[in-house]
């Protein structure tokens, strides 16, 4: 198994779990209100617009981390292939 084809599974997976992420949080955006109007009989309300606060607050750290890690990984798997098409060229001549 070559470098190149592992850092290729690993971006995948590391993508795979990224959108899956992005899937999740968007459904929950889905659910969050802009405003809110309080009564005492809507407590419900408000405490499932905290949780949605709440989960939204959980995963934000985790996309943007994920985000980079995934950007990172196609720029060193970019610049891998780059560096071996490269040395294949030369060696050929």
């Amino acid at each position: 198994m070559s470098p190149m084809y592992g850092l290729l599974v690993a971006w995948g997976v590391l993508t795979g779990v990224l959108i899956v992420l992005l899937i999740y949080r968007s459904t929950l955006t889905m659910h969050e209100d802009d405003s809110i109007f309080l009564h005492e009989t809507e407590s419900q309300m408000h405490k499932d617009q905290m949780q949605v606060l709440v989960k939204m607050n959980r995963i934000t750290p985790i996309v943007k981390v994920l985000g980079a890690l995934s950007g990172a990984m196609i720029l060193v798997i970019a610049g891998l292939f780059v560096y071996q098409g490269l040395n294949s060229a030369t060696t050929l001549q």
